[in-house]
């Protein structure tokens, strides 16, 4: 997606051969019109996959996907890292190790929201090692439910998750690969 590649490069920092540091329109800060577009495509992307549901783990998927429920006309399922005295209801839960923050972390949804007749999409803020899409798969597999196809804002493409997700079966779509971060540049895949 141009766009979204063009704004990588005029506001995106790179901070080492890793980290690709994107606050200002992403992940902190989020830039509407950006997120309305992004959604638009994934929507473009993903029309005619059945898809009943979108599901996303808190806090930087939430933008992208609730805009790609808009054009999709489905619900979007926020996976919780901390379980509040409100979630009572049973949940499957699965364990996620971030790149980002160097962490285990616990992610829950409720039974209550997803069953046997739904086919997600998956939508994260980044793919690197994959392992956010795998705790949703693992999620949605506990649930007997369809994982339709994953859509990525922006893939680390030099990192394993991609590889480890179409090892599984997966149909991922990413706005934006990049091919590495060297020397404060960024350059894409194609």
């Amino acid at each position: 997606m141009k766009l979204l590649e063009e704004r990588i490069i005029k506001d995106g920092r790179v901070l080492s051969e890793g980290v690709l540091k994107v606050d200002s329109f992403l992940n902190h800060q989020i830039d509407p019109q950006l997120m309305q577009a992004i959604g638009e495509e994934f929507s473009n992307y993903f029309k005619n996959k059945g898809i009943t549901k979108i599901i996303t783990i808190e806090a930087s998927g939430i933008a992208p996907a609730v805009f790609a429920g808009i054009y999709l006309d489905v619900p979007v399922i926020v996976a919780k890292k901390n379980v509040g005295i409100t979630m009572t209801d049973e949940l499957a839960v699965a364990d996620v190790y971030s790149f980002t923050k160097q962490t285990n972390y616990t992610i829950s949804i409720s039974k209550t929201f997803l069953n046997e007749t739904d086919s997600v999409l998956i939508i994260d803020d980044f793919l690197a090692n994959g392992q956010a899409a795998l705790g949703l798969m693992e999620i949605c597999e506990q649930m007997d439910v369809l994982v339709a196809g994953i859509g990525i804002v922006i893939e680390k493409s030099f990192q394993t998750g991609r590889a480890l997700l179409e090892e599984k079966g997966m149909e991922i779509y990413s706005l934006a690969r990049i091919k590495s971060l060297i020397d404060g540049e960024v350059e894409f895949v194609g």
